[in-house]
């Protein structure tokens, strides 16, 4: 549809990429997964992802906002207060810049943001890190890296957290850096992604899409072992150091039919086998893309999803309450 490949290349005489842990090996004249890659005469060129230049749209979003961690946000609740955040309770007058990287790791069948792909297929707009940070006021109390999934443009983020962290601590003022991803990290990147949010008061939102891995390939595209992996590894090395303010979370989506209280018991009970501690959201389905046949998620299968992750887990919330039938 969007001319974007429909799995990851594995050219036995490609060149690998070694972005995300696609690991595409692009053959010449072809493109990797996510479109923003491309062998031209045997040699890699990236259209996005790089610090002078990602595809990406970018918005101030005002706070308190709808972050799947707004529960336990600093930026939303005032927790981590007066280190992390600004005031006691939520940060009214401040905002968060949001920025959507227009390119993914992952090819959702029920994909909510699937409007990227279009994006990711004409490699526009471009931004460059330095110029992103620049957006970053003093009314700015975080950033956000979502989309899409920032795993296939992390040079660029990671550049534009450093530029915009700079800045921040020159004017001894708050910012935090978050993430919302796939995990579909290489672990360069991840560690560095982790730090960044450790150190300035900000989250990694893991989206767990499945636990089976079968069922992963069917909807997603691809295996969930990397992005289980990641979790893991994050979680053990990073989650215990910042107690007072989760530094880390996951959610999944209840595609009525797919994610059922079986697979979401699965996953909490990997969760738990880390820390029971951390925060999970189950998040109400809109019917999307390709599955926009498929009816949101009903109160049932919330409440049993609810009732399977609350029996490993200690910190569990249903969001999206709105789009429940």
């Amino acid at each position: 549809m969007f001319g974007l490949p429909s799995s990851p290349p594995r050219d036995p005489d490609g060149v690998s990429c070694g972005m995300c842990s696609n690991d595409c090996r692009i053959g010449v004249d072809g493109k990797g997964f996510c479109g923003l890659v491309f062998n031209v005469e045997s040699r890699l060129v990236r259209i996005g992802g790089t610090p002078p230049k990602g595809v990406l749209q970018w918005y101030y979003d005002p706070l308190p906002t709808n972050c799947v961690a707004w529960w336990f946000c600093p930026g939303c609740t005032g927790a981590g207060y007066p280190k992390y955040a600004n005031k006691p309770k939520a940060e009214s007058g401040h905002s968060n810049l949001a920025v959507f990287y227009s390119a993914c790791s992952y090819d959702c069948l029920f994909c909510q943001n699937w409007h990227y792909r279009k994006l990711a297929a004409e490699h526009q707009p471009i931004m460059s890190a330095e110029s992103l940070a620049s957006k970053i006021h003093n009314h700015v109390s975080c950033i956000c890296f979502f989309g899409g999934d920032p795993s296939v443009q992390m040079p660029h983020a990671i550049r534009t957290s450093q530029i915009a962290l700079q800045q921040a601590h020159a004017e001894k003022r708050i910012l935090r850096v978050c993430w919302e991803t796939n995990g579909y990290w290489k672990e360069e990147f991840a560690m560095k992604a982790a730090q960044l949010s450790n150190n300035s008061g900000g989250n990694i939102k893991f989206d767990l899409k499945t636990w089976d891995e079968n069922l992963n390939l069917a909807l997603c595209g691809v295996s969930n072992a990397p992005t289980l992996e990641m979790f893991k590894l994050l979680s053990e090395r990073f989650f215990e150091q910042r107690p007072e303010l989760p530094m880390l979370t996951a959610s999944t989506l209840l595609v009525p039919g797919y994610v059922d209280s079986k697979e979401v018991g699965n996953i909490a009970r990997f969760i738990a086998e880390v820390n029971a501690e951390i925060p999970y959201s189950l998040l109400a389905f809109s019917p999307q893309y390709i599955m926009a046949d498929l009816p949101p998620t009903s109160r049932r299968q919330a409440d049993r999803c609810y009732e399977a992750a609350k029996k490993h887990l200690e910190n569990v919330r249903i969001g999206n309450i709105s789009l429940i039938k």
